[in-house]
């Protein structure tokens, strides 16, 4: 069964080295940058732990309970109970939260869906992944990643981006009898500050002269040698959550993984110098597939929202029965209702995991729709939203606070209030909206969106395949041998 938040936060209070600009952070879950998502967080913990919801958020596993992230999915009502689950805790953020508990969760489900893919060339990392599974869903730990390889210079293999003699990738410095010692820079570590573990590798295809870097393995933050460092902590600007009410609980950061002679068990090594293998285990097993129906059920969910967004800017404004703002919300609901089609097309059009008896996964190519779709809908989303409340998001108030200063405050009341709606509550309808769509938080969230599942370059030519262009060519050209022309 899930652990309490207070378990949760106990366990990252560990003394993990965190930087925020130049300054050491004690502890993320009492920093002014880092508590109040770590508390959301926890809340999902609560939320799962809860004995009056067990069923939503856990699965029967032998003689216990697990969080239903981990579970390999064997039949539809398992892929149904999955996206409930996740649903579940994507509404607790309103979708704003990406790497909760579940996505990682689910990889390694996919992982273990198809373990045969660890059996590399070089390296069996199929009893390291057995027993980081085990551990993670005994324990229902947060794992988080950083698979992104910085690469200065694009033209040349990873091997070759270092400079000054710094490692920008991440390899083994030093192999012993119990492991390995590895240093080097990832990115991009979301929500890393706030998990149990990161597991650290390339999702992307390696040259075969960057074996040294073709590794996966999984690595505890409070490790000696291992530092994060945070981004701007959007939560720290947000000093009243009237005015901030989304960046104010919801920002899970972004930090930078740097390892420095940072030792690794071979029990948590999972691929080792192995180019092949460190990234199939992503796109060889289920785990890319697993991971990607919580995020398309999170987008789903963020999109509600947004809309729901609009309807309450529309009314706010009076144009309700407008027919051109009617257009628009139209559109916006027609957005929310095509996300939410391509999670129960992929549900409902599910396969067979290959050399696996019994699991299943949504389906692979609607999955990868999925992005392009996402990532083309929510700019358009966020534009429609922002036009539908014109100028009246530049002319709000610094603060809702400010409504209650003597002097200014009857001021700001006499233009904020509206017919429907007082003052206050216009103004803390507008600070949402501003949070959401147009705050540096906002900003974030919208590159977020365009990247967080792969460049574009790299989820076009995935659709691109051989076999699709192969298919869809030919029935094309079966028009050219009817008969009948």
């Amino acid at each position: 069964m899930s652990r309490t938040g207070k378990e949760y936060l106990a366990s990252i209070d560990d003394g993990r080295v965190v930087w925020h600009g130049s300054e050491r952070v004690k502890s993320v879950v009492s920093s002014r940058y880092y508590r109040n998502a770590a508390a959301s967080f926890a809340a999902l913990f609560d939320a799962a732990s809860n004995p009056d919801d067990l069923e939503l958020f856990n699965y029967r596993s032998a003689d216990r309970l697990r969080q239903r992230g981990f579970q390999i999915p064997a039949t539809v009502g398992d892929l149904l109970g999955k996206r409930s689950m996740h649903e579940a805790w994507a509404r607790y953020s309103f979708g704003f939260l990406g790497r909760t508990p579940d996505y990682m969760a689910s990889g390694l489900a996919g992982f273990m869906a198809a373990k045969h893919v660890f059996e590399g060339d070089v390296y069996d990392g199929r009893q390291a992944l057995e027993r980081l599974y085990q551990d993670a869903a005994d324990g229902s730990k947060f794992i988080s990643f950083t698979l992104t390889n910085i690469r200065p210079d694009r033209r040349v293999p990873l091997s070759r981006q270092n400079s000054g003699g710094a490692d920008i990738g991440v390899r083994a410095v030093r192999e012993t009898d119990g492991g390995i010692y590895v240093s080097g820079v990832k990115a991009v570590g979301t929500a890393a500050l706030f998990s149990d573990e990161i597991i650290v590798g390339s999702i992307e295809p390696l040259d075969l002269a960057d074996t040294d870097y073709a590794l996966t393995f999984s690595i505890p933050p409070a490790t000696a040698g291992v530092s994060l460092i945070s981004r701007q902590s959007y939560e720290a600007n947000a000093a009243d959550p009237r005015d901030n009410p989304l960046s104010s609980r919801f920002d899970e950061n972004d930090a930078m993984l740097v390892l420095d002679q940072a030792f690794v068990p071979w029990e948590r090594v999972l691929t080792y110098r192995d180019t092949k293998a460190a990234s199939a285990i992503w796109w060889e097993t289920p785990a890319y597939v697993y991971m990607a129906q919580q995020a398309s059920i999170r987008f789903a969910t963020k999109l509600r929202f947004l809309a729901g967004l609009a309807c309450l800017a529309a009314r706010a404004n009076g144009l309700n029965d407008n027919p051109q703002v009617r257009m628009t919300l139209g559109r916006l609901l027609g957005y929310v209702e095509m996300a939410r089609s391509m999670v129960l097309g992929a549900e409902a059009d599910h396969e067979m995991v290959p050399g696996t008896p019994g699991a299943i996964a949504p389906n692979r190519q609607i999955v990868y729709a999925q992005r392009i779709v996402a990532a083309e809908l929510y700019p358009k989303f966020v534009h429609e939203l922002r036009m539908l409340c014109g100028g009246s998001l530049i002319y709000v108030p610094r603060s809702v606070a400010d409504l209650d200063h003597p002097e200014v405050g009857k001021v700001i009341a006499s233009y904020m209030a509206t017919t429907d709606q007082s003052a206050v509550e216009r103004t803390r309808l507008l600070k949402l909206i501003w949070d959401a769509t147009s705050s540096e938080f906002a900003a974030r969230h919208a590159h977020y969106e365009q990247f967080y599942q792969g460049a574009p370059h790299v989820y076009f030519s995935q659709m691109a395949t051989e076999n699709a262009l192969s298919a869809y060519g030919a029935f094309a050209a079966s028009a050219c041998d009817d008969p009948s022309l």
